[in-house]
């Protein structure tokens, strides 16, 4: 009898950069839009503002998961040239090394022994750096893979509370952005969680409650200055 399992882990690497940057793309222009049309800016003033934070946050978030990740993976390189040095100079004391690591998860030491043995004589540098370091093609690094998730789909994100402004009346453009972007919000939590196979009510709670939590502050400031300016 045939049997599939459908694991979520290879989804990841793209999966968390993308909500990243959408849920970053709706909350940051929403909260700009909201507070600057809280201080009674026209609607022009309002529509350049959240243009530039969408140009601004894109090209922010590509940089910044850009430089993290790549940090990331120099680390995750440098471990794999010492472990490359390390099973040239002393090939003994990794097999040794190797087989302990699987004692501890739960084999004998004969077998773990063997184990060892017949997965470093295949990829020697490949189980150390999997069962060692644990570093995988499924997990490991891809910082140009992350930057461009990000900054597409926080411009995707940014461009949803911009359409209301155009489209919105300017009387009631606070609460049709603030209410349009948690709707967006929790259907953004709402995918993120059943792409990622997590539930999804605990999901679309988080990212609504601190998207309010925004919206609300910034509104809060930008009533305040605007009453003062």
């Amino acid at each position: 009898m045939k049997h599939s399992e459908h694991h979520r882990t290879h989804r990841v690497g793209w999966l968390r950069a993308a909500v990243l940057g959408a849920n970053d793309g709706i909350v940051s222009t929403a909260s700009l839009i909201v507070g600057v049309a809280a201080a009674e800016s026209g609607k022009g003033a309002v529509l350049v503002a959240g243009i530039a934070g969408l140009v601004a946050g894109a090209l922010s978030m590509a940089a910044g998961e850009y430089v993290s990740v790549s940090s990331q993976s120099d680390t995750e390189g440098a471990d794999l040239n010492r472990e490359r040095g390390e099973l040239a100079t002393d090939p003994g004391h990794e097999h040794a090394e190797l087989a302990s690591i699987y004692v501890a998860r739960g084999l004998d030491i004969k077998l773990a022994n063997e184990v060892a043995t017949q997965l470093m004589a295949k990829d020697a540098l490949g189980a150390h750096a999997r069962d060692e370091l644990g570093i995988s093609d499924t997990l490991s690094a891809r910082p140009i893979q992350a930057a461009l998730s990000s900054a597409i789909t926080f411009a995707v994100g940014a461009a949803m509370p911009l359409l209301l402004v155009v489209f919105a009346p300017s009387t009631t453009l606070v609460w049709t952005v603030s209410c349009s972007s948690l709707l967006f919000l929790a259907l953004l939590g709402a995918l993120a969680a059943r792409a990622g196979g997590a539930p999804v009510w605990k999901s679309v709670a988080r990212v609504t409650f601190w998207g309010a939590l925004a919206m609300a502050l910034t509104a809060a400031v930008g009533a305040l200055f605007g009453a003062t300016l």
